[in-house]
């Protein structure tokens, strides 16, 4: 089996296609590897397709006139991005960057929407990546308007929490490497307050922190603290 069959088989959104429909399918995309901390897709670059990320991790950000930078999700393998090409847009609205080294498929529209219109389980996939991106989105605008920096900064420790949590015997442990910087783009705050009330969480005893690594020492308190429910663990990270 080919390297690019075997990762288009391992995408849930795939998984429906007969061998013949994959083997078209792995014809017409393209594979490229990109090394940590470099650019797949920049705003304004020519949308030519979706990509399917087979290993790694990719983040996708966008840029303020004044140049600050906003990371607006975080891509893990069997996932797509760079969806919005299907909705005809011509050119890239965010920027895509390899976290980590990092294997893309380009998958072309015209391959993705013949899947479109020949399998109901791929429209619907597609249908429900929309919605989750779009709701992930809408639920962090919402803190980010109404909340303060504390509460912002526990929401998302408590999201990764749900995403990436890891329990350990000092607490939930995120397994994904963010700097402050990191941090402070995703909650749209600076790098220096993110710090500030980092600490003032690891004085309370909240959470531990380490080099570019955070444990939740009691989640149910910082749940409690922004009035959420305690998530529950990904069945594979706990």
């Amino acid at each position: 089996m080919s390297e690019r069959l075997w990762y288009l088989k391992s995408c849930d959104l795939f998984q429906q296609l007969s061998a013949e429909q994959l083997a078209d399918l792995e014809s017409r995309c393209r594979v490229r590897k990109y090394p940590r901390s470099t650019p797949i897709y920049l705003p304004a670059d020519h949308a030519d397709g979706v990509l399917l990320l087979a290993a790694g991790r990719v983040k996708i950000g966008s840029f303020t006139e004044e140049g600050k930078q906003t990371i607006l999700a975080f891509i893990e393998p069997g996932e797509l991005f760079g969806e919005l090409s299907l909705m005809g847009t011509q050119e890239r609205e965010e920027y895509a960057e390899a976290v980590e080294k990092s294997t893309i498929i380009l998958i072309p529209n015209a391959a993705v929407q013949q899947l479109l219109a020949e399998h109901p389980s791929v429209s619907m996939g597609v249908t429900k990546l929309f919605g989750l991106r779009r709701q992930r989105v809408e639920r962090r605008l919402k803190y980010l308007l109404f909340r303060s920096n504390r509460e912002r900064l526990v929401h998302l420790l408590i999201e990764l929490a749900e995403q990436y949590g890891k329990q350990t015997p000092e607490g939930v442990e995120l397994r994904i490497k963010l700097s402050h910087q990191d941090l402070a783009s995703i909650v749209g705050s600076t790098r220096e307050t993110v710090t500030v009330v980092l600490g003032e969480l690891q004085a309370e005893g909240l959470l531990k922190l380490g080099r570019r690594k955070i444990i939740l020492t009691d989640l149910p308190q910082l749940s409690a603290s922004v009035n959420v429910t305690m998530p529950t663990l990904s069945r594979a990270q706990t």
